[in-house]
């Protein structure tokens, strides 16, 4: 495995793997793996010839300065999953490099994508998203980019801007990856401490139990966001950021659920904000209601 840490070492990388004939899959991460990290490097794998991963924890997409100082660091830990995996380049820019004295060009995804949900919670955080992934891409120049459902808008979003801007870069959303409790997988779980951990169970389990409320007939978004809530709010120390219904289709909040919805939210478990939703009708989250 090879590491490059400026955007022309990756893309001439990138260049000599195409002149070979072979395809580039790519995940970008701000480091921290785990098992969701792994699930899509392994899709990656299963699916093009090399892979490249990057590992740069983007400043841009932060709204809070601490939340930045306090996000893990794990790089020689993440560059040993990557080797074990199979990747071929891992790509480590420093914040210098890719937003180098003077930047001043930004990439912002407009209308029902970003005017909701972490958009209104954390302002200016995809605009960040947009700008950087749009640099990655244009570094690394993938044919297929790999990311986690667990962050469905951020998966939207740059799905639409892909689209809108032409990039020609494939984008693949894989499934939500949880620990045997039903917790989500995510890089800030690290940040909890044993008794936080447990209380973050509050978030599958509120948005499970508001699923079985709409199995059992509930069409009411405020009701099932009330369930969620209530499960959560009981709790010292968690804190509902938001909570909405949103319909998969034009992605606009609804009162009423009649199509393919989401019970999307965000919470503060001792100050980790953690983000989870579930699709109404989909499949039970693996959480205990006991």
């Amino acid at each position: 495995m090879q590491q490059f840490s400026t955007p022309a070492e990756i893309r001439a990388w990138t260049r000599e793997q195409r002149k070979a004939g072979k395809t580039v899959g790519f995940v970008p991460t701000m480091g921290a793996l785990h098992d969701g990290h792994r699930s899509l490097i392994a899709a990656a794998c299963a699916e093009c010839d090399e892979v490249v991963v990057s590992i740069f924890v983007n400043p841009t997409q932060f709204d809070n300065p601490e939340d930045l100082e306090n996000y893990p660091n794990m790089l020689a830990d993440d560059l040993g999953i990557c080797t074990a995996a199979g990747v071929g380049a891992v790509f480590t820019p420093d914040r210098d490099k890719m937003y180098p004295n003077g930047y001043a060009t930004f990439v912002d995804v407009v209308g029902n994508l970003t005017d909701k949900l972490c958009a209104v919670a954390r302002p200016g955080h995809f605009r960040g998203v947009a700008t950087v992934v749009t640099k990655l891409f244009n570094a690394v120049v993938p044919d297929v980019a790999f990311f986690g459902q667990k962050d469905l808008q951020q998966a939207l979003v740059i799905s639409r801007m892909v689209s809108d801007l032409d990039m020609g870069v494939e984008v693949r959303v894989c499934p939500t990856v949880r620990e045997p409790d039903g917790l989500a997988m995510s890089s800030r779980n690290r940040r909890l401490s044993e008794e936080g951990r447990e209380k973050a169970l509050a978030l599958p389990r509120g948005l499970e139990m508001a699923n079985q409320a709409y199995a059992a007939g509930e069409r009411d978004s405020n009701k099932l966001i009330e369930i969620l809530a209530m499960e959560l709010l009981v709790h010292t120390g968690v804190d509902l950021d938001y909570a909405q219904v949103v319909s998969l289709t034009g992605f606009e909040e609804v009162d009423e659920v009649k199509d393919s919805c989401v019970l999307a939210a965000a919470a503060f478990v001792d100050e980790v904000r953690l983000i989870d939703h579930i699709h109404l009708g989909g499949p039970a989250l693996p959480v205990s209601l006991d």
